[in-house]
C-alpha cells in the first residue's frame, strides 16, 4: 500500500472527508423540484437535509470509538458500503417520507468517512502537523461544494433529481474501493477499551470537562452552522424568490465556496508563523463582519442576488480559517482518543447545524429574514464561545494526552 502521509492517501482523505458536503451539495439545485415532484411543503423538503446532519451527528458518537479500537480501515469499509446502498435507496425513492429515511441511512455511512478522514490525519501528522494539512485537505474538499452544485443544476434541468443521487452510488463505490485498496491501517496503538461502555462515556466527560476543548468545538460547530444556514435557505431564496434557474444557482453558489477555499488556502499558509489561536481569532473577526453585514443589507431593504452571494463569501473567508484550525486546536492534545475527540466535536457540529437548518425551513415566509437572521446570530456566537472558552490571551497550557 501506498505511504499514508503520500499523496494518493492525501486525496483518498479528501474524498472520504467530501463525502458529506457532496452528498449534500450536489442536490441542493434539486430541493425546490423535490417539492414539487412529491407536492411537499418546503419544511419537509428541507427535513432530507436536517436529517442528514441528524445522521451524522449520531454516527459520529459510534465511528469514533470503533475506529479507536478497531482501527479506521475496517469502520470506513463498513461505513462506506452502508452509504453505497442507502444512496441506491435515495435514487429509487418513492416518496418524500422514504427519501427522508434513505437520507438518514445515508449519512450514518457518509459520517465514517467525514469523522475519520480527521483520526487518520491526527494518526499521521501529529499535532503539530494537523493544523496544516487539514486546512489544505479542507481547501481540496471545498472542490465538493464548489462543483457540486454547478453539476447538480445540470443533471436537474437535464435528467432530473434522481439523476443526482445515481452521481452518489457512484462516488460512495469508487471511494469504497480506494479506501479498499490504498489506505494502509494509520491507527498504531488500538485502545481495547475504547468501546467499553464507562471508558466511552470517561473519554467524552474528559473532554467536555477541558474547556479549551469544548471552546475550541464550539467555535467550529458554529462556523459550519454559517455554512448550513446557507446550504438550507439559500436555493428557496435564490431559486424560488428571486427567480434563478437551478443551474445559474449552482454558480452561486460555487462564488460563496470560494470565499472558503480562499479563508483555508490562508490558514495553511500561515499555520507555520501564526498561532493557531490567532489565526482563528481573525477568522472569526472576518466571519462577523460578513454575517453583520448580510443583515445589515436585508434591514435595508435589499433583497437581490449581490447583497446575499457577497456578504456570505466573506463570512465564508472567516469560516475557511476558523473550521480547521479549530479542529486541530481541539483533537491535538488526544493523540490516545483521537476518534473520539473528532467524533464529539463533529456531533456538536451536525446536531446545532440540524436544528438550525429545521428551524430555517419552519419560519420560511417566502423572503431571506429566518436565513440572514440565523447566520448573522451563529457569526456572533462563534467567537463569542472561542473568547470566552478558549481564552486565547492566556498561554496555551500542556494537556495530559487521553
Amino acid at each position: 500500500m501506498p505511504r499514508p502521509d503520500g499523496i494518493l492517501v492525501t486525496a483518498l482523505l479528501t474524498m472520504m472527508a467530501a463525502l458529506g458536503a457532496i452528498s449534500t451539495d450536489l442536490y441542493l439545485p434539486s430541493l425546490p423540484g423535490l417539492a414539487r415532484a412529491f407536492d411537499a411543503d418546503v419544511a419537509e423538503v428541507q427535513l432530507t437535509l436536517s436529517v442528514f446532519l441528524a445522521g451524522l451527528a449520531v454516527a459520529q458518537l459510534a465511528h469514533g470509538p470503533l475506529s479507536d479500537r478497531f482501527g479506521r480501515r475496517p469502520v470506513l469499509i463498513a461505513g462506506l458500503a452502508v452509504y453505497a446502498l442507502a444512496s441506491v435507496a435515495c435514487m429509487l425513492a418513492p416518496t418524500i417520507e422514504f427519501l427522508i429515511a434513505a437520507r438518514f441511512l445515508q449519512a450514518l455511512g457518509a459520517c465514517a468517512g467525514q469523522v475519520l478522514s480527521r483520526a487518520v490525519v491526527r494518526d499521521v501528522h501529529g499535532r503539530a502537523g494537523s493544523a496544516r494539512i487539514l486546512s489544505y485537505l479542507s481547501a481540496s474538499l471545498a472542490i465538493a461544494p464548489l462543483l457540486g452544485p454547478i453539476l447538480g443544476g445540470y443533471f436537474e434541468v437535464w435528467f432530473g433529481w434522481r439523476a443526482n443521487f445515481a452521481v452518489l452510488v457512484a462516488y460512495g463505490l469508487l471511494t469504497l474501493a480506494g479506501i479498499a485498496c490504498l489506505l494502509p491501517e494509520t491507527n498504531r496503538d488500538p485502545d481495547p477499551y475504547a468501546i467499553a461502555p464507562l471508558r466511552m462515556a470517561r473519554t467524552y466527560a474528559q473532554l467536555l470537562r477541558d474547556r479549551r476543548y469544548v471552546g475550541y468545538a464550539f467555535s467550529a460547530t458554529f462556523a459550519y452552522s454559517g455554512i448550513f444556514c446557507f446550504i438550507s435557505g439559500s436555493s428557496f431564496i435564490l431559486v424560488d424568490m428571486l427567480g434563478l434557474s437551478p443551474d445559474v444557482y449552482g454558480y452561486c453558489f460555487a462564488a460563496i465556496v470560494v470565499g472558503y477555499i480562499v479563508g483555508a488556502v490562508l490558514a495553511g499558509k500561515f499555520a507555520n508563523r501564526i498561532e493557531t489561536r490567532r489565526l482563528i481569532a481573525i477568522g472569526g473577526a472576518i466571519s462577523l463582519l460578513g454575517g453583520l453585514l448580510l443583515l445589515g443589507l436585508a434591514l435595508a431593504g435589499f433583497a437581490d442576488v449581490f447583497s446575499i452571494v457577497l456578504p456570505t463569501a466573506i463570512y465564508m473567508v472567516g469560516t475557511g480559517m476558523v473550521m480547521p484550525n479549530s479542529l486541530a486546536g481541539a483533537i491535538g492534545p488526544y493523540p490516545r482518543a483521537a476518534g473520539a475527540a473528532a467524533a464529539l466535536a463533529g456531533f456538536s457540529q451536525m446536531t446545532i447545524a440540524a436544528l438550525i437548518g429545521a428551524g430555517i425551513g419552519h419560519a420560511a415566509d417566502g423572503t431571506q429574514m429566518p436565513m440572514v437572521i440565523a447566520l448573522a446570530a451563529v457569526s456572533i456566537a462563534g467567537p463569542a464561545a472561542f473568547w470566552l472558552l478558549v481564552r486565547p490571551w492566556q498561554p496555551e497550557p500542556a494537556i495530559s494526552a487521553g
